[in-house]
């Protein structure tokens, strides 16, 4: 179903509480997004909502309840897929709207990464967030890990991406929990937790190769784009470098990384990752 707009008043009022008495619990709310997915009517729960009702909905209620209410909390729109960036785009292109709206939101279950470029482009003041994606349970390690590493993890932020999430943390050995009528009974955690025992999925590595490496306060800057080896740089606050590759190559491939008149020579198994720092 999609939202009355009688109900957008109470519906803002609900964001308001929830990030009140999260704070109460010593949790803030750095952002929210108005509904997960707006586009896609099969989720439960789910709630559908063109980019015209979310403009309304937060240029005329949600932002200025915020307002009226003293709460920082980000605003961050769509939250769905990259094949419709004209979605983030008429809102953005609001004049009021765009004032109280800190980012667009992406998933990558249809579309191409690239898009995230599209719309940083047209709005270069308004940040880029990856939100979602999911590997399943029944999928394979090698060939998750390369799609995944390959566009969230070296795409997204080549695409001006600040962050990026893998949906989800953790779950039980049965995929749970989870809502019994329409929620994914795939969706696999980073972590599977079964008794006494963790087990380590292929979401863990995908995120390990940046997140133990590049922390908060890091910059994306410059890497060539190599064909067959995609990769991603930052230079972190403390200084130093690091490089995220992924030999796409059917062999085993050498590359060389140049820094001024530093050279170093590595060589990258096929379907290998690597996280270089110095």
């Amino acid at each position: 179903g999609s939202l009355l707009p009688e109900y957008y008043e109470v519906y803002a009022s609900y964001f308001v509480r929830y990030i009140q008495e999260m704070s109460k619990h010593g949790i803030t709310i750095h952002a929210v997004t108005p509904q997960n997915e707006p586009e896609n009517p099969k989720n439960t729960p789910s709630l559908v909502m063109t980019a015209e009702e979310q403009l309304v909905f937060i240029r005329d209620f949600l932002a200025p309840a915020f307002v009226k209410n003293s709460i920082g909390t980000e605003i961050v729109i769509f939250d769905h897929n990259a094949d419709h960036p004209e979605f983030p785009l008429h809102i953005l292109n609001d004049s009021v709207a765009r004032t109280s709206i800190a980012g667009t939101a992406f998933h990558l279950y249809l579309g191409e990464i690239k898009t995230l470029s599209q719309v940083y482009e047209q709005h270069p003041d308004k940040k880029i967030y990856f939100t979602e994606q999911w590997t399943s349970g029944t999928g394979d390690f090698g060939g998750d890990l390369g799609w995944h590493v390959k566009n969230l993890i070296i795409g997204a932020p080549r695409n001006y991406s600040v962050n990026v999430l893998e949906w989800n943390l953790a779950n039980d050995a049965h995929f749970g929990p989870h809502t019994n009528d329409g929620g994914c009974n795939l969706c696999q955690g980073a972590l599977t937790l079964n008794a006494e025992a963790i087990t380590r999925n292929v979401s863990y590595y995908i995120i390990a190769h940046a997140s133990k490496f590049v922390p908060p306060g890091s910059q994306r800057i410059y890497s060539s784009e190599v064909n067959g080896l995609p990769n991603v740089a930052f230079l972190t606050p403390e200084g130093k470098r690091v490089l995220i590759v992924l030999n796409e190559r059917p062999g085993a491939t050498e590359f060389d990384i140049k820094l001024g008149d530093q050279f170093a020579q590595l060589k990258l198994k096929p379907g290998s990752v690597a996280t270089l720092t110095w």
